[in-house]
C-alpha cells in the first residue's frame, strides 16, 4: 500500500470519528472492540512462532516475532530483520510467511496506528 493511500485510510477514520464526536474508546466500542483490551495483538501463531503488530508502535511499519527465547522485529516493506535475531530456520519460516501476507500485515500496520482491531492472519502451513 502506497504512503498517500496510507494516510487517505487515517484521514477517513479520525474524520469518521470526528463526525461521529467519538473518543477512540467509544469509536472501538462501535465498532464492536474494547479500546485498549491488547497493546500487542497477536496477529498469527505457527509451529510455536508468535507474530504481534504493537498499537502506537514506532515506524517503519514492522511486526515483532517471537520464538522461544528469540525475538525480532522485521521490516514489513524489507522483509528484514531491523532489531533483534532469529535462527536462521525461524527466520526463514517468518520470511516464507510474511512474504505470503504482505498485503495483510501492511493493512494491519495502518489499523494499529488507528487503534482499531487487527485482523488475524492464516499461519503458514
Amino acid at each position: 500500500m502506497a504512503v498517500t493511500e496510507q494516510l487517505e485510510i487515517e484521514d477517513h477514520y479520525r474524520a469518521m470519528r470526528r463526525q461521529l464526536r467519538l473518543t477512540q474508546e467509544q469509536f472501538a466500542h462501535k465498532l464492536g472492540v474494547t479500546y485498549g483490551d491488547c497493546l500487542m495483538p497477536e496477529i498469527s501463531r505457527f509451529l510455536g512462532i508468535i507474530i504481534t503488530i504493537y498499537y502506537n508502535d514506532h515506524p517503519p511499519p514492522h511486526f515483532h516475532v517471537r520464538y522461544n527465547q528469540q525475538k525480532a522485529l522485521v521490516n514489513i516493506e524489507e522483509l528484514s530483520v531491523i532489531e533483534g535475531k532469529l535462527s536462521p530456520r525461524i527466520l526463514g519460516l517468518v520470511i516464507e510467511w510474511a512474504a505470503i501476507h504482505k498485503p495483510e500485515l501492511s493493512e494491519n500496520w495502518q489499523k494499529a496506528r488507528l487503534n482499531i482491531p487487527l485482523d488475524s492472519i492464516a499461519p503458514l502451513e
